[in-house]
């Protein structure tokens, strides 16, 4: 394994792990008050995501060009290994969310006072916001999954609309790159075919996902929907995630010959 793969595995595992932990922002919201401000202080770890994310092609693309030009040829494992990184890092993500939604409120609360984001760093890393750190440190209660019922006004069609949307998203870059492999001449065309596939995933959390959690989110404010129904809610979409990564190991090799295939005839 190359030192380029382990960077991506670590890139990869970082950049699902704080999109997992983002569904927990808007439960800090609910509870301080405060949403505007709870996003935007997520927006740093947001932020730190894609750059990882811009690195995660570079890497994986000189892999690639390594492979083909001393004619090492294609490793599969490496790209199944990569996005089984995908899937450890949203099971990790769901069971820090109880831990990351309670320093995130400390951080959101103290942001009131502060009203700097430096100042809020430099806060954490005193020995009173380690103390808060260490004591918001806590095991998911066991109650978030014996909750969880697939029959009860069960949000089937977001549900599936998420797996479907992780699955793209996530192989979306490794299909394209992998491709490079299945069609070398024209390799270049098809990694650039990702931007369009991450694209459509986009399209699809941006018009069913994105907009049921906010009318959760606005209901629960409101006082029109319990916090306890909007949490198992989130539970819901955390495990859709991991079934769209499991799903990513099933469709990575078709989807990657169907690129190879369209950057041959377009």
């Amino acid at each position: 394994m190359t030192v380029q793969i382990i960077v991506v595995l670590i890139l990869v595992f970082l950049i699902n792990l704080i999109t997992t932990l983002s569904y927990s922002v808007r439960i800090v919201g609910i509870r301080t008050g405060r949403i505007a401000v709870s996003f935007a202080l997520f927006n740093i770890l947001v932020l730190i995501s894609r750059t990882a994310y811009g690195f995660q092609a570079p890497l994986l693309a000189k892999t690639i060009e390594n492979n083909i030009n001393s004619g090492a040829g294609e490793n599969l494992f490496e790209f199944r290994l990569i996005i089984f990184a995908c899937s450890v890092a949203t099971i990790m993500g769901g069971l820090l969310i109880p831990t990351f939604q309670r320093i995130l409120s400390i951080a959101v609360e103290k942001f009131s006072i502060y009203k700097s984001v430096p100042s809020l760093l430099l806060h954490s890393f005193s020995k009173g916001g380690i103390t808060s750190i260490r004591e918001s440190v806590v095991v998911p209660s066991s109650k978030n999954f014996v909750d969880v019922n697939f029959k009860r006004d069960f949000p089937w069609r977001v549900f599936i609309m998420n797996i479907v949307a992780v699955a793209i998203i996530t192989v979306g870059v490794l299909s394209a790159l992998y491709a490079g492999y299945l069609n070398p001449e024209f390799r270049t065309t098809a990694s650039n075919l990702s931007a369009i596939i991450n694209g459509v995933a986009t399209i699809l959390m941006f018009i069913f996902i994105d907009p049921f959690l906010s009318i959760m989110t606005d209901d629960v404010v409101l006082g029109k929907t319990k916090e306890s129904l909007f949490r198992k809610y989130i539970v819901y979409m955390i495990i859709a995630r991991l079934l769209g990564t499991v799903l990513a190991q099933i469709i990575f090799i078709p989807s990657a010959k169907i690129i190879a295939w369209i950057a041959t005839i377009i």
